[in-house]
């Protein structure tokens, strides 16, 4: 009898088959992709080199791809050149790095995820009204490097967990507001902002979420299959918020899990002995490495692929205005 077509068997393999459980909604969102896209275009209008402040998202392959095209990434503004255009990274930039850029009358596009904005514009009204804010994220994450550059410095307090709370003293408790970073761990940040309505039961926060629908959605696709799997792989960069919370949602359920950037970075130790193996993607990273991943299982033991969705996306978000696509 003829093997089904799901399965693969490396060449010679008489192993037993594992079962690969294979996390849907996993990989790109929709900021990530108008991220890239932005670059594509950019180099598409302009020419290239087109330069980037800080990685246009945390991903080693997207960015060494849109290197190939022309695009030039940079740490500072002081490190682009007068006359070339500049685009800022998906993560937000704080609102001096706009400012600078126009005093040096460089062309410049916002490339932030419209999902971070929105908590930038939530910061400002916030401010407005008189209150202090709260800011749940990762400190020195460009994300929140960007968010809390959105106002004057001392508006915001950062916090990075429930003993971070505790120790707060707010110059006025009565009049405070929360945010959170939009890539944050979903049961962490709930604890953390338990803490806060707790401590200080005046305290205001947003109508929905911070927290971006992607972020959540991977999250919760990884709840869906960790207890079903021996081990979980996730697909991501060391330096992304969303693919280590990944990581950390399936160690939480008890499943050792592995953070990898390509295929070649699994160890063959890890499917020795083991029944199922879960595989996902952090919101950066693309569909080709999720299948150079299970590729590189299969390449050492017979698998049998599933497709667990949890939820359906089709979130898509405009492009800045002149960088739209010519119409055929």
């Amino acid at each position: 009898m003829n093997a089904p077509d799901n399965i693969v068997r490396p060449q010679g393999s008489e192993s037993a088959i594992l079962d690969v459980l294979i996390a849907a909604p996993r990989g790109f969102c929709a900021g990530v992709d108008r991220a890239i896209r932005i670059v594509e275009l950019a180099l598409l209008r302009y020419g290239a080199p087109v330069y980037v402040r800080h990685e246009i998202v945390h991903n080693r392959y997207v960015v060494e791809s849109l290197k190939a095209k022309g695009a030039i990434f940079v740490e500072s503004l002081d490190q682009v050149p007068d006359g070339v255009p500049v685009v800022f990274s998906a993560h937000g930039v704080p609102k001096a790095v706009p400012a600078k850029a126009e005093a040096r009358g460089l062309d410049y596009i916002d490339a932030t995820c419209p999902l971070v904005s929105k908590v930038h514009r939530q910061a400002e009204r916030a401010h407005e009204a008189g209150r202090h804010i709260v800011f749940v994220g990762h400190s020195g994450h460009p994300e929140v490097i960007g968010t809390l550059g959105q106002l004057p410095q001392g508006a915001m307090t950062l916090v990075e967990s429930v003993d971070d709370v505790a120790a707060l003293s707010p110059p006025d408790p009565e009049n405070l507001s929360f945010l959170t970073q939009t890539t944050l761990s979903v049961d962490d940040t709930r604890d953390i902002v338990a803490a806060l309505q707790h401590r200080f039961p005046s305290i205001s926060g947003p109508r929905g979420e911070d927290i971006c629908y992607a972020t959540s959605n991977r999250q919760d696709a990884v709840k869906a299959i960790a207890g079903r799997c021996d081990r979980m792989i996730v697909i991501g960069a060391p330096n992304s918020s969303n693919s280590l919370r990944l990581v950390e949602v399936a160690e939480r359920l008890g499943t050792p899990a592995h953070l990898v950037q390509r295929g070649t970075d699994v160890d063959p130790e890890w499917l020795r002995d083991i029944a199922t193996l879960g595989i996902t993607a952090g919101a950066s990273a693309p569909e080709t490495l999720v299948r150079e991943v299970i590729d590189a299982v299969a390449a050492h033991r017979p698998i049998r692929e599933d497709v667990v969705v949890t939820a359906e996306e089709n979130m898509v978000f405009k492009l800045p205005r002149g960088l739209e696509p010519a119409a055929n």
